[in-house]
């Protein structure tokens, strides 16, 4: 089974309540120079100048987002949000000086299809950079990750290494870039002549541990950040698998989206590459435990470069 690993405590952070607003952050302490501190950000007025019209005379960027721990954990409410995905989203506001608010929406088609529609500004992941979705929508790569699948402690089916799932029902989230994962792990299985997994897509990651929990599946495909996140944060309850490279495993780049048509993403580009500089970029992945799927600098439209 997959390590446990170490993840730092969350503490929520709140929204900024108009533009430019400065708020509190979480800070690490790993022994090395101090990053900026959320407090300690400040407008990059170039970069507020290069925004969408729209969007200055909002003073607010719109991101949708689905229930997806570690970078999203929806609370009780329905509304409040913490994890992976608020911090960057407020670390960006404060850069570009507007304030920045999430909608919660069933997944990720609804929220391509929010943003093509006007809704919505972007969309923060996780989901894979691809050359196909390129032709509408902008991207910046900013992690990386490979993909895990998490089991029930103590299930019966017997599953102690990623090859067990041949012939097992596995849950992913619909359209996720574990969807494809799982594909290249079907095929991997009848290469073995074993029979495929059996794929069922869900809305988001609570409804496809929901239904391993219950049996309906043996297992729940997610990216390995948020299977560490799983294990850890539900310790005894959960163990995951990873999948490897014979298994058709690879290092998916996993990016923010933003409409072409918006004009918005080469200005996030250019504001996570602020981040990058000022150390933000480290200090929020470390923050979650995620120094092993870093990129060394944000890619924009990365699966068209190629």
């Amino acid at each position: 089974m997959g390590s446990s690993l170490r993840q730092w405590r969350r503490s929520p952070l709140a929204v900024a309540a108009a533009a430019g607003l400065v708020l509190a952050g979480c800070t690490v302490d790993d022994g090395a120079a101090p990053a900026p501190s959320a407090a300690a950000l400040t407008v990059v007025a170039a970069l507020h100048d290069q925004l969408p019209q729209a969007i200055k005379d909002a003073g607010v960027l719109r991101f949708a987002g689905d229930s997806h721990p570690p970078y999203r954990t929806v609370g009780p409410d329905g509304k409040t949000v913490t994890g992976i995905d608020p911090d960057f989203q407020q670390a960006l506001g404060q850069i570009l000086g507007v304030r920045t608010e999430t909608t919660i929406v069933a997944g990720l088609p609804a929220a391509l299809q929010g943003m093509l529609s006007g809704r919505y500004d972007a969309f923060n992941g996780p989901v894979k950079a691809t050359a196909e979705r390129e032709k509408q929508f902008d991207t910046v790569t900013w992690m990386t990750t490979r993909t895990a699948y998490v089991v029930p402690e103590g299930s019966a089916a017997g599953i102690k290494q990623t090859a067990d799932l041949c012939g097992k029902r596995v849950a992913v989230v619909t359209a996720s870039v574990v969807e494809g994962q799982l594909a290249k792990l079907s095929a991997f299985c009848e290469r073995e002549q074993r029979p495929g997994v059996q794929v069922i897509g869900l809305d988001d990651t609570n409804a496809i541990l929901l239904a391993a929990k219950s049996g309906r599946v043996e297992a729940a495909g997610m990216t390995q950040a948020a299977a560490i996140d799983v294990t850890d944060q539900q310790k005894g309850q959960y163990e995951y698998v990873t999948q490897t490279e014979e298994q058709g495993a690879t290092t998916d780049n996993l990016a923010l989206y933003t409409p072409k048509a918006g004009k918005l993403g080469p200005v996030l580009q250019k504001a996570f590459e602020e981040l990058f500089r000022n150390g933000t970029y480290t200090r929020i992945m470390q923050k979650w435990a995620l120094a092993d799927v870093t990129v060394p600098q944000p890619l924009f439209d990365a699966a068209s470069a190629k």
